[in-house]
Parts: C-alpha cells; sequence; structure tokens
C-alpha cells in the first residue's frame, strides 16, 4: 500500500535552498501555497522537503538521501556543465555493491547521492 517516501531535510536559509535546487539542479518547487519555513521541491518524480533550522550547524548535519536514476552520465554531465560542485570524495564511479554513483552537498551540507545500477 506504500506509494512514496518523501525526505525531510533542514535547511538554513530558504532562499539559498531554493537557488540551489532549482537554479542549479533543476527541480521545481511543488504545491500553490509558498509557506517561509518549508519547501517542497520536485523533479522527474523526486520530491524532496526542507524545513527551516535557521541555527543549523552544516558541519553536524548528517541529511542524507539516495536517488535512483537512470542515465546518471548524462545527469553527472548536465551538472558539471552547469558548474554545480561534486562532493569532494563523490566523482562519478561503479561502486563495489554494484552502482554507479556520485554524490552532492548541498548549501547545507545534505549529503545527496544519485546511483543507477550497473547491469552484470
Amino acid at each position: 500500500m506504500l506509494t512514496a517516501i518523501i525526505p525531510k531535510l533542514p535547511m538554513r536559509n530558504r532562499e539559498k535552498t531554493i537557488s540551489y535546487y532549482i537554479d542549479s539542479l533543476e527541480f521545481k518547487k511543488v504545491g500553490e501555497l509558498d509557506y517561509p519555513d518549508y519547501l517542497m521541491i520536485e523533479k522527474d518524480g523526486v520530491e524532496i522537503h526542507f524545513f527551516l533550522f535557521e541555527t543549523l550547524d552544516p558541519k553536524e548535519n548528517y541529511g542524507q538521501v539516495y536517488i535512483r536514476t537512470k542515465e546518471i552520465t548524462s545527469l553527472y554531465q548536465s551538472f558539471l556543465n552547469r558548474n554545480v560542485p561534486i562532493h569532494p570524495n563523490g566523482a562519478l564511479e561503479i561502486k563495489p555493491w554494484g552502482q554507479k554513483e556520485f554524490a552532492l552537498l548541498d548549501p547545507d551540507h545534505n549529503l545527496l547521492t544519485f546511483g543507477e545500477s550497473v547491469k552484470k
């Protein structure tokens, strides 16, 4: 009966979060109402929500999301073309567990890992 899971991540500054996810990663806002302390975004059917946490210390934030994808090489290249910083340890590579992955850190140090199954 379950149909979806939607992560809720902390954000210190709503406008910076909007800029990163909408301008850089090409997500779009969800819903018609705008809440000052909450943000809902979506891309290709994947939805992420954010709640305001102004006192968050990004160095102590362990928010993480794993996003399964198709055509990961194209997605990775599109982010590179838009100068989206890739996590220092998150370049695109095939992992021992059979996933081709890369990772990003958003402005609040929420870790976004994108992965695609590698067919053997």
